[in-house]
């Protein structure tokens, strides 16, 4: 297991990257919400991985004896912050294992780069060989921590997403105002109260998508940075909403015919699911956090 220098600038273990100077926590590339004593922490352990750290060494490092601190309860939660970023528990450690009465230990394999080596690396190399190297190299892409695909731009993401919106939003506008026809067109294949119940249900759906359509179009366009985490819980209810939507292209199959029909129909089908997906690019973070 490799053990990172106090000089250290990098420390790379499984997703998670860590930027000693910068105090800065990546998984995936994404940058996670971990600052102050919990980084501290977590550096410290980086800085010592393999080895067991007492609960005094680490008040010696981050608490000096004159901070007046319930220090017990600072370091427990600051390992608590620390095992909620890296997605770990102290029951089945994978990163921070715990030892009782002892103090705890970084047990997965740590891989350190420091500051300034690419650079200096790259000097001696231009001068030996007495013509231009590149000091550095491309930097990795960042990949989605679940999804497993490069993250694109977010305003790629946003915009699409945004795009689907006003798209459903037409649709329930332009059913409003035509419902009449929505009616008439149900009449040739339904008996009078299923036409009348199908134009109900329009109206009725439709006045419900309305207002969270404008809710999701103005929280993308505002970049409501929990919409990550309120699109998660709200999927079931736009899930069933959309499916409902879904097989609004057969009332105008006399218009665009059966194939044209169904093809649309399947289209719509699996548009709650990009949305999805547009939504967990956007707010990667968030998502995974929740």
């Amino acid at each position: 297991m490799a053990v990172p220098s106090k000089n250290a600038g990098v420390a790379r273990f499984g997703v998670f990257e860590v930027d000693l100077s910068a105090g800065e926590l990546r998984k995936s590339g994404v940058k996670l919400r971990l600052q102050g004593q919990p980084f501290q922490v977590l550096a410290f352990l980086l800085e010592h991985a393999g080895e067991v750290v007492t609960r005094e060494e680490l008040q010696q490092k981050l608490w000096p004896s004159d901070t007046f601190v319930d220090f017990d309860h600072s370091l427990n939660t600051a390992i608590n912050k620390v095992r909620e970023a890296l997605g770990d528990s102290a029951s089945n450690p994978r990163y921070v294992e715990t030892l009782a009465r002892r103090g705890y230990r970084f047990i997965a394999p740590v891989h350190t780069r420091d500051q300034g080596d690419a650079h200096s690396q790259a000097a001696e190399r231009t001068q030996s060989a007495g013509r231009p190297v590149p000091a550095t190299t491309d930097p990795p892409v960042a990949m989605h921590p679940e999804l497993e695909v490069p993250i694109p731009r977010r305003a790629i993401t946003r915009g699409l997403f945004m795009l689907i919106q006003v798209m459903y939003l037409a649709f329930y506008l332009t059913a409003l105002f035509r419902l009449h026809d929505v009616q008439a067109v149900a009449d040739l294949f339904l008996p009078a109260w299923g036409a009348t119940s199908l134009a109900a249900a329009v109206m009725v759906t439709a006045g419900v998508g309305i207002p969270l359509r404008c809710y999701l179009m103005s929280a993308v366009g505002f970049d409501y940075q929990r919409l990550g985490e309120k699109f998660r819980q709200i999927f079931p209810f736009v899930l069933a909403l959309d499916q409902l939507w879904a097989i609004a292209p057969f009332l105008l199959i006399q218009e665009i015919g059966l194939g044209a029909a169904f093809a649309v129909s399947a289209a719509l089908l699996y548009l709650p699911f990009s949305e999805r997906t547009l939504i967990r690019m956007a707010y990667a973070g968030r998502w995974a956090q929740t």
